[in-house]
């Protein structure tokens, strides 16, 4: 028998769909669902799964900035045969992307049996959606936002590229608001650092997807609630990052902290009455 339903998967795709690019942590709602649900959090085949159904939000956003990949990606090709393109934005662009994914690759690998272990604990997650509550509401404070996306640089790429470690080892903490949060310190404009957001998380979550696919079917995950949790979080994530880049055009970051120091609480209140287990 699978070891998530069908039912289950649907539930899970549109938690996945929603959270995902919404910087207040998908890998944070996703356990605290699975326990909710009886799910074991820590057991190899669910964390598989939660990073198979990633790969459908990353073709949301495939799909949502078509027209920007098509440009970047044959703007990087016509640098790699001619040198002289090579000043271009869009080339420059495509190689940041791949140098800072290296870091939170090598983390991954380096530091995996910590993150399917002690760190999938439901007590890590609770502290880390508060932690990062804190980071957002600074960075969205200390940040100028003057620069807007045709401004950003190597170092910027690389520093909002390796914040995403964070999310990585505390669960909670949020990929996109450690991405978004460093972008914005980096006085970043909040639909650049979205943005940024978004491109960067393409290579990174899409190979966690892939690299634990094997882990998700061959521990106890049957294939139809992978293809029916994978198209939920599709179809919701699209919506997802189309409402984001109009909430963030006009919004601070203050209703998304809030919110999370709301569910961080909420979560510890739980866990320490015994509804859940870490």
């Amino acid at each position: 028998m699978s070891a998530i339903s069908v039912s289950q998967a649907v539930v899970l795709g549109v938690v996945e769909g929603v959270t995902e690019f919404l910087p207040v942590s998908s890998t944070g709602h996703l356990k605290i669902t699975e326990g909710l649900m009886g799910i074991p959090v820590d057991d190899t085949s669910v964390v598989g799964f939660t990073a198979v159904i990633q790969v459908g939000a990353i073709a949301a956003v495939l799909v949502y900035f078509f027209k920007d990949i098509v440009r970047i990606v044959s703007a990087w090709g016509r640098g790699l045969a001619n040198r002289r393109e090579r000043d271009n934005h869009d080339y420059k662009f495509a190689r940041w992307v791949i140098y800072s994914t290296i870091p939170i690759v090598a983390v991954g690998l380096a530091a995996k049996p910590l993150i399917e272990g002690p760190l999938a604990s439901l007590w890590v997650v609770a502290g880390s959606l508060i932690a990062g509550s804190g980071v957002m509401w600074a960075a969205d404070r200390m940040g100028r936002h003057k620069r807007g996306e045709e401004d950003t640089s190597l170092k910027d790429a690389m520093l909002v590229g390796c914040s995403q470690i964070l999310a990585l080892l505390f669960p909670g903490f949020s990929r996109s608001g450690a991405t978004m949060s460093t972008a914005l310190i980096l006085d970043l404009d909040r639909v650049a650092a979205t943005r940024l957001s978004f491109f960067l998380g393409i290579p990174a979550l899409t190979g966690a997807g892939l690299y634990e696919l094997k882990d998700a079917a061959g521990a106890g995950v049957g294939a139809a609630p992978l293809i029916v949790g994978t198209a939920v979080s599709f179809v919701v994530a699209y919506a997802s990052i189309a409402w984001l880049l109009k909430f963030v055009a006009r919004h601070s970051f203050n209703a998304f902290v809030i919110y999370r120091i709301i569910i961080g609480t909420l979560l510890f209140a739980l866990l320490g009455t015994g509804v859940l287990t870490a």
